[in-house]
């Protein structure tokens, strides 16, 4: 496995080791946390090289009757979760950067139009908003307001945006990245990432890039900007039963 920072691999041991270890083995851990958010009673964790960690409710731990230490496996698990009708929202990609492709970014000074946005661009990232569909806003999800804003422009125009906000009280930063259709393909949306990424390790941030694991552009752009998959992760159906 590619070496991450400590700030990725810590936390999320932490996400999922800190409440009581049911079961654990070579490839698979479960635990049970009473602190979880509601909308992250279940978690599962799929790291690249193959190990698998989930942390859950007591509750659900009870009504998926996971409270024997002997026999777990995530097939198991899984096949309790489907059982108890309990199901999970469809895991995303996690992408970090590698501590070697880290330096490399530290180092770089992209060419061309490219600036951080702020509030003074107020009208330059509404016309740019107005020019996109009403999905690629959903799933972007990049906003003037946000942590840090960074843009990349032709002619003027602004035709890409990435935007971070903190991760869960973390020195982790979640980013999304926008381009205009017309303008895909050119190279805009990795620059907007690794700039908007140099900046966040400036402020003592790991840059993470998020996305569906059917999302095969958004994929794409995590590997040509650079990024490593570290894993996939998953939480609890919002429609799931309690």
């Amino acid at each position: 496995m590619p070496i991450f920072s400590p700030t990725i691999t810590d936390f999320w041991q932490t996400e999922f080791l800190n409440g009581d270890v049911l079961y654990s083995d070579e490839v698979f851990t479960i635990a049970i946390n009473p602190d979880l958010d509601e909308d992250r009673r279940i978690m599962v964790l799929e790291t690249i090289d193959g190990r698998v960690m989930v942390v859950l409710t007591p509750a659900l731990a009870e009504k998926t009757a996971l409270h024997k230490k002997q026999g777990l496996s995530e097939e198991t698990f899984r096949q309790k979760l489907n059982e108890a009708g309990v199901s999970l929202h469809g895991a995303d990609y996690l992408f970090y950067f590698s501590e070697a492709d880290k330096n490399v970014v530290l180092q770089e000074n992209l060419e061309g139009e490219l600036r951080r946005l702020t509030g003074h661009d107020h009208a330059v990232f509404s016309n740019f908003q107005s020019s996109a569909s009403e999905q690629d806003l959903d799933d972007a999800y990049v906003e003037l307001d946000h942590w840090a804003v960074f843009g990349s422009f032709e002619q003027n125009r602004l035709v890409s945006a990435a935007s971070m906000y903190p991760w869960e009280n973390s020195r982790i930063a979640d980013l999304g990245v926008l381009t205009l259709t017309s303008f895909r393909g050119k190279g805009h949306a990795r620059k907007v990432v690794r700039s908007i990424s140099k900046y966040a390790y400036g402020q003592g941030y790991e840059p993470q890039y998020r996305c569906q694991l059917d999302n095969l552009a958004s994929v794409s752009l995590a590997k040509a900007a650079g990024l490593t998959l570290y894993g996939k992760w998953d939480v609890v159906s919002p429609d799931s039963m309690n």
